[in-house]
């Protein structure tokens, strides 16, 4: 059997990175992917679902280097197990732990700068606009983008 998730949203925090006690590499962020529609009496409702993304080894090491909180990605990968808890008005929560096999950068490098105050990176450093990381490769493109 196999199964995958693709999600496209916004980055709720920076990414960490740390590494195993064998040095494998690992960064963990947090994905929100807001929905918007109209309801049956006319109200604009939204609904914001969290993923806690997982990556490994290279694709880990690009993430923590170039992703920041607020940035647009696309994320392929596989679903882990539901992770629940109870919050501190006693209400059970869950989320979906997704371990990323790719993860593409959907912010233009003006929306990276302006995400970074306007005092982002020199021309000609960091991630390509509209690059990302696939597994081991950096690619990039609008075209490359199934949607």
């Amino acid at each position: 059997m196999y199964q995958q998730i693709t999600l496209v949203g916004n980055l709720g925090q920076d990414p960490q990175m740390r590494y195993t006690p064998s040095g494998v590499a690992v960064t963990s962020f947090s994905v929100a992917v807001n929905r918007s529609w109209t309801g049956q009496d006319g109200q604009r409702q939204d609904k914001t679902t969290w993923f806690r993304i997982s990556a490994w080894r290279r694709l880990a090491e690009t993430c923590s280097q170039y992703l920041t909180k607020g940035q647009r990605v696309l994320v392929v990968g596989e679903v882990e197990e539901p992770n629940t808890w109870t919050d501190r008005e006693g209400n059970t929560r869950a989320s979906l732990d997704v371990t990323a096999q790719t993860v593409r950068f959907l912010n233009t490098r003006a929306e990276n700068e302006a995400l970074a105050g306007g005092w982002g990176q020199s021309e000609g450093q960091g991630a390509p606009a509209g690059g990302g990381a696939d597994g081991d490769a950096m690619a990039g493109g609008e075209e490359d983008i199934p949607f």
